[in-house]
């Protein structure tokens, strides 16, 4: 009985420990500015010029001074119409 409380209170240590490295604002805050993550930075949403839809300014598409959702809504083209 001895021996299966040790390995009990052995594994809810070792899983204490992983948990407590794996935290995202753990003890490793290098290895987010190696990759260049900016965890916590809002990131700036756009209008789609073709369809309105507000994504991330870095998952769309610029040509020029226009943006877009997707690459076929900037070869499509402004399908939009101002009210």
């Amino acid at each position: 009985m001895r021996n299966l409380l040790l390995l009990v209170l052995v594994l809810v240590g070792i899983w204490w420990v992983r948990r407590a490295l794996n935290r995202p604002g753990g003890t490793d805050s290098s290895a987010g500015k190696q990759t260049g993550e900016r965890k916590g930075v809002p990131e700036r949403m756009v209008s789609c010029d073709h369809c309105g839809v507000h994504v991330p300014e870095s998952e769309g598409v610029r040509d020029g001074d226009r943006f877009f959702c997707c690459e076929e809504h900037r070869r499509i083209g402004s399908g939009r119409q101002e009210p």
